[in-house]
């Protein structure tokens, strides 16, 4: 137990450490100081209080009305005290909240997205489920409440040093006999709420313990129902042409069924939590009068005393029980910051085996104008050889055709041209100074603008719409010219034919010095397909195309062809050039 306390500790300030450090350090670390002093002010103003209530209930007790307006008078200005620093304390503190989430949202992001690590993990890591929630609603939840609970417990062990200090002049000594001795307790009624606290706490930890884990499967069956209806949402023609909504909806429910059953597990596990502290809580309520009330009818102490005690008792306990009022959500807390931890160490793990196995070299090199594969070997996650052995030099002006099976690494060669794909070994030279563009299958196309979806990645306002509505209607698409300002998703409004010519568009636009095409044709007819290529050896007659395809009417377009066909000595595949 105190092994894996501290290893999450560790892991805690790991994640925590770096923004506290950062180029923010001196802004976070002065927003946290005057939050941190708001918070004592706020202690402060509580201990003024409960010694207000002495006079202000002795003042009653002796029916003195001038002293109860003077009493009156002093309230207002110490709850005129406290609004202003909690309302202020609040605000400064969501201030520091959301930059706190900023930052480490453009840190995960970095890290994410840094030497495609995102694209690794997809292949390598299956386990790290629903990146998009860790990082949109995982690090909300750790700035907010790692922010919440570390300034509530300062308050707290702040506010119980101040309290039991004056429980303990209060409370005075408690003697009783035991057996033939005399037995004397001083401050018995801090020894009273210590066990009481310590009591409620290891109670409420028994009882709550299973709720971490099942608020990490929560939020885990949440992220997977959400992303099985987004992905739903995106290929809704697909599963309309199939019939598959029977299917689909097999799924969702599965899905929530999923997330249904661990629900109802944390409803159990929380009724029995929220039974016992509502107990413990309504039992606080009374148990300080209870436990002050024989020194008040003894006459060692006035009414005034009497809610003067109970009010430190109160705070003491209080103080002493934060853990059980603040179980339930501290469970959320862990399960939160026990998913960061493993993206990021995901994120880690991936970097290192990068490292370790950087896989087909990719060098550029600015004196070769040609891109040369010398014995290359391409594998799949799980070992099997796609491609091995394989030499080869495309050199500028000349269109290449590479033809094989379905399955045997031709997409995958284009991966590593492109110098994504991490398995296997050998060296792809690529000229320094190109301009290389990849368009696959399936274009991907954001959501927004026409405009934006037909320049991506570049900046769309490096280009006039005259241009880009010519461009559109050089492809095909005409009508489209009048919607450069929509925004919509147009993975969504265009058939696949239409996006595949809007890859084309972005082809023209870039004018890139290699175009490699992977089957980018493939949804268009013969003659589109023609007039396709036609168009790009007319505007981009300086620009080196290397295309995959499986049509033999391709290689009218090609100086070369490639054929690729699997090896009977080995898993992988040779090429013969053609």
């Amino acid at each position: 137990m105190v092994t894996t306390t501290k290893a999450f500790l560790r892991d805690l300030w790991a994640l925590a450490r770096p923004y506290w450090f950062s180029e923010e350090r001196r802004t976070a670390r002065l927003l946290l100081a005057v939050v941190i002093a708001l918070n004592l002010g706020i202690v402060y103003v509580n201990v003024e209080i409960n010694h207000w209530q002495n006079a202000f209930f002795n003042t009653l007790q002796d029916k003195n009305q001038a002293e109860f307006l003077n009493q009156l008078i002093k309230f207002c200005w110490l709850a005129g005290a406290y609004i202003v620093m909690a309302v202020y304390g609040f605000y400064l503190r969501q201030m520091l909240q959301i930059r706190w989430r900023r930052w480490l949202t453009e840190r995960y992001l970095n890290e994410w997205l840094d030497g495609r690590m995102y694209y690794r993990l997809q292949l390598t890591d299956r386990g790290t489920d629903n990146p998009d929630q860790r990082i949109s609603e995982d690090l909300r939840l750790f700035a907010d409440l790692t922010l919440t609970y570390t300034l509530d417990l300062m308050s707290t062990v702040v506010t119980l040093v101040s309290f039991i200090a004056i429980l303990w002049a209060l409370s005075g000594p408690l003697t009783f006999m035991l057996g033939d001795a005399s037995i004397n307790v001083p401050g018995y009624l801090v020894w009273v709420a210590l066990v009481y606290a310590i009591a409620g706490t290891w109670l409420t930890h028994r009882i709550g313990k299973p709720l971490i884990k099942l608020h990490y499967d929560q939020q885990r069956f949440e992220a997977d129902l959400r992303y099985s209806l987004v992905r739903f949402r995106e290929n809704a023609e697909g599963v309309a042409l199939y019939h598959g909504e029977a299917d689909e909806k097999r799924n969702f429910v599965g899905r929530f069924r999923e997330v249904m059953a661990n629900w109802w597990e944390i409803m159990q596990r929380r009724k029995k939590l929220t039974g016992f502290t509502y107990s413990y809580g309504q039992v606080a309520v009374i148990f300080p009068y209870v436990v002050v009330a024989p020194r008040f009818f003894s006459g060692a102490i006035q009414l005034g005393g009497l809610m003067q005690t109970a009010s430190a008792f109160s705070q003491v306990q209080g103080s002493l029980s934060w853990f059980v009022d603040v179980y339930a959500r501290l469970a959320e807390w862990k399960a939160t910051v026990d998913r960061l931890i493993g993206f990021h160490n995901a994120i880690e793990r991936a970097r290192a085996e990068a490292l370790r196995n950087p896989g087909v070299a990719q060098k550029r090199d600015d004196d070769t104008g040609a891109i040369v594969l010398d014995d290359v070997r391409l594998e799949l996650p799980n070992g099997r050889v796609l491609l091995e052995g394989a030499n080869e030099k495309f050199v500028p002006g000349e269109a290449v055709l590479v033809m094989g099976p379905s399955g045997i690494g031709k997409s995958t060669l284009f991966r590593a041209i492109a110098g994504i794909w991490p398995f296997g070994n050998g060296r792809i030279t690529v000229p320094g100074n190109a301009r290389v563009l990849f368009l696959p299958q399936k274009p991907y196309l954001q959501v927004g603008s026409l405009r934006d979806v037909m320049c991506y990645p570049e900046y769309s306002g490096r280009f006039e719409d005259a241009e880009l509505g010519q461009i559109l209607a050089d492809c095909g698409l005409p009508h489209l010219a009048e919607r450069l300002d929509e925004q919509h998703n147009w993975a969504l409004e265009l058939s696949v034919g239409e996006q595949q010519r809007i890859a084309f568009c972005r082809a023209l636009l870039r004018k890139p010095d290699w175009l490699m095409l992977d089957e980018a044709t493939s949804a268009l007819d013969a003659p589109s397909e023609t007039q396709i290529y036609q168009l790009l050896k007319e505007r981009l007659p300086n620009t080196t195309i290397i295309s995959i395809g499986h049509r033999h009417t391709l290689a009218a377009f090609h100086d070369r062809k490639i054929d690729w066909w699997p090896t009977e000595e080995s898993e992988g595949v040779q090429a013969a050039a053609a």
